[in-house]
């Protein structure tokens, strides 16, 4: 949410989306203290996605956001059908997974991200959440990796479609902004579109006004499509914006990204 692929081709996400989101084999053991033997009394899944998601408005500190992670580990150990444990997961792995330095961390948050999502997918089929944040897991996995851009693309479609499907407006149009950066980042022989991916951004923006990822990637395709002042005018607004209290991070992304593109303009 390429031929002659390189990596990062499909999707940058989701943000995100997309935004910006959700076990992580390859992760620094010793930062993991589920496994310190001082864990502490067994709390219940309710009280451990509430601790989730206490560290999820802390997550631009990664650190909370791997915390995150394990006590929605911890939850769905203790609750396997619960749903609400398994969409946060897949949201935190992809948050971890787009802001992580380490390559093989990232690609483990985003494994166990599409993992999570699936689970969440199977136990509430009718409600958005869990695949929206299915398909931002298979684009940040396909950002890493050519054969799973190759692999992935029909996949985040068609998560992303059925978000709109199930609720358009879902996450400030987020799914819009999927789809736009799906068919942006694209190579064309896969179904790459510049002029498609404006259409869904444009789209998005009726819900998500104040979407400073959707914005950035909207600048992006008029960029692409030699609307500069079209794409500066974006730029403007995210620049101007006030951000929502619970989307500082993707709102402090929008910004660089929003500066970078401007230079690029400029040049």
């Amino acid at each position: 949410m390429k031929i002659g692929l390189k990596r990062g081709v499909v999707l940058c996400c989701l943000t995100a989306i997309f935004v910006i989101a959700p076990s992580l084999s390859c992760r620094n053991r010793t930062a993991d203290p589920a496994e310190s033997g001082n864990a502490g009394p067994e709390k219940s899944a309710a009280e451990s996605i509430a601790e989730a998601d206490a560290l999820y408005a802390q997550r631009k500190d990664l650190s909370n956001a791997r915390r995150g992670i394990i006590a929605l580990r911890q939850a769905r150990t203790r609750d396997t059908g619960n749903y609400e444990a398994a969409w946060k997961l897949a949201r935190l792995d992809y948050f971890l997974g787009s802001h992580a330095k380490d390559e093989a961390e990232r690609e483990a948050a985003f494994r166990d991200g599409i993992d999570a999502g699936k689970s969440a997918v199977l136990l509430q089929d009718n409600k958005a959440d869990g695949h929206f944040w299915l398909g931002a897991n298979y684009g940040g996995s396909a950002e890493l990796s050519i054969l799973a851009s190759l692999s992935s693309i029909q996949d985040i479609r068609t998560e992303m479609e059925k978000v709109i499907e199930l609720d358009e407006s879902y996450a400030s149009g987020s799914a819009y902004l999927g789809l736009g950066q799906l068919y942006l980042k694209a190579p064309k022989v896969l179904g790459g579109d510049s002029k498609k991916a404006v259409e869904y951004l444009e789209k998005g923006l009726r819900f998500g006004s104040n979407n400073a990822l959707l914005h950035l990637r909207l600048a992006e395709g008029y960029h692409a499509l030699g609307r500069d002042q079209d794409a500066q005018k974006q730029i403007d607004l995210i620049l101007k914006m006030t951000p929502e209290a619970d989307y500082v991070p993707e709102y402090d992304d929008a910004v660089a990204g929003a500066k970078v593109l401007q230079k690029r303009i400029q040049m």
